[in-house]
């Protein structure tokens, strides 16, 4: 019996769009059902643009460190990634955010926990798309098709 080496089916490209639905108020969707309820800073229940651009972050730095972790200190290991930063609104960017990647560590000793911290950033540091994309940056093309309606 011969066994072939297929590669597993990639998955097909998740669709992201987002519907206004009031004043500075919109819905993130994506092709696979998850929604998002995003608007202004003054308005409860919704999170702004920025807010999920370092809830992305902490989310990568927690998926990315995730296997690493579970093989450390065990499949239930609790974790919060926290993260913050302002942004500096007269250039309209983050120029610094913070992560701080919460558990509890106290069952290792010195060296356990020097190897598990360097492997952590390590896997964080190859696996964070998220990370890596705001390190490095990125171009942002907008396209706005017209259709007839310019021509």
């Amino acid at each position: 019996m011969t066994v072939e080496n297929t590669p597993a089916a990639t998955p097909a490209p998740t669709d992201l769009w987002v519907e206004r639905t009031g004043t500075r108020l919109y819905t993130g969707h994506s092709s696979r059902g998850a929604s998002v309820q995003i608007g202004s800073v003054d308005v409860d229940g919704v999170f702004t643009p920025g807010e999920l651009l370092k809830i992305a972050l902490a989310a990568c730095t927690g998926m990315s460190s995730d296997a690493t972790l579970a093989r450390r200190l065990g499949d239930d290991y609790a974790a919060t990634v926290r993260v913050s930063g302002d942004a500096d609104r007269e250039n309209e960017v983050y120029p610094r955010l913070e992560e701080s990647l919460e558990l509890d560590l106290s069952g290792l000793d010195a060296t356990a926990l020097e190897r598990l911290l360097t492997v952590v950033r390590r896997s964080v540091d190859a696996s964070c798309t998220v990370g890596r994309t705001l390190k490095a940056g990125t171009t942002v093309d907008l396209d706005i098709p017209v259709g007839d309606a310019a021509r």
